[in-house]
């Protein structure tokens, strides 16, 4: 088996912290989204993780910084319109590779609080897998594609709902998946046809008679894709506490609910409540609520709610 993890999005709805930075290498309870991922990866298994031009830089650097071996691979586009689209990196990787194996297929900016482990264990070639999140509440279903199973046996997949105004199910589709090796051909079809639509593969699939499993799960899912999500996702792994990286100084600084502090980073006389502050940031009197401060900022007497603030911002009251 090989492991292929999608990370070329230009993920707008984050700008501007993913303005010059790929989304899944955004910090995230002291590393990056990535990073969390990948630790789940049994290590026998070859990663390779694909992304683009705009976006390469940072992955090279990120690299640096893990034990593993990871392969990089470069779409040479820098922008959204003229990309592959997700399955077309995934069936040009299949192509100049060769490969000839079953593919662990995710998405690089998911969070996921199962054991991948215990989700290879649930795979049977020649079926697909894939992994469904219980989100156990229909209303919240709507927000996402459902995943439909047969009534007689939960782990066989029958069909799919985009966004259903009237859910059936409150299984919600995940970016984690196994495509059997025999599949390949078929992925490589699709895509030629729909580029961009990588959970359309399985519905293709069962189109063509190919079974698709399901594997549920219950424990935390997090699709980070907006700022929102971000801060739920911090207060989900950071809980109810501040952590400071070594590197970093508090002084005379309160901190309520859901804090990170980045290495280099300085807060002097400060209030900080579910707030993350990047890398090299300088703060003093600041008051900050539900805010990410991205790195090298300089902030002094302000106070903020709900704000993203750009690498390199100066904000000083008067």
């Amino acid at each position: 088996m090989q492991t292929f993890i999608l990370a070329g999005g230009f993920a707008t709805r984050l700008w501007p912290l993913t303005e010059k930075r790929a989304k899944p290498l955004l910090p995230l309870a002291g590393k990056t989204i990535i990073t969390h991922l990948l630790e789940k990866i049994p290590s026998e298994i070859p990663v390779t993780v694909s992304t683009n031009a705009a976006l390469a830089e940072g992955f090279r650097r990120w690299k640096e910084t893990i034990e593993r071996p990871v392969e990089l691979i470069i779409e040479q586009t820098r922008k959204d319109e003229h990309k592959l689209g997700a399955l077309g990196a995934v069936a040009a990787w299949i192509e100049a590779s060769h490969l000839d194996d079953d593919l662990l297929l995710l998405t690089g900016d998911n969070y996921l609080g199962f054991s991948l482990e215990e989700f290879l264990r649930a795979f049977h070639p020649p079926h697909a897998l894939l992994a469904a999140h219980d989100i156990e509440n229909l209303a919240h279903a709507s927000s996402f594609g459902t995943v439909l199973t047969d009534p007689s046996d939960s782990r066989r997949v029958i069909g799919f709902e985009e966004k259903p105004k009237e859910p059936r199910t409150t299984l919600v589709s995940t970016g984690c998946s196994i495509l059997p090796r025999t599949a390949l051909p078929i992925v490589r079809e699709f895509a030629a046809k729909q580029p961009e639509n990588v959970g359309g593969i399985f519905e293709e699939l069962l189109r063509q008679n190919v079974a698709v499993d399901c594997f549920t799960f219950h424990e935390p899912w997090l699709d980070i894709g907006s700022f929102a999500s971000y801060l739920q996702a911090h207060r989900l792994l950071v809980g109810e506490q501040a952590l400071v990286d070594a590197d970093a100084t508090l002084e005379t600084t309160a901190c309520t609910g859901s804090v990170s502090v980045a290495a280099g980073s300085r807060v002097i006389g400060s209030e900080l409540c579910d707030t993350l502050v990047f890398e090299r940031c300088a703060i003093t009197n600041c008051t900050l609520r539900d805010c990410v401060i991205d790195e090298e900022c300089v902030l002094e007497g302000v106070d903020l709610r709900g704000k993203m603030i750009r690498a390199g911002t100066v904000l000083k009251l008067g």
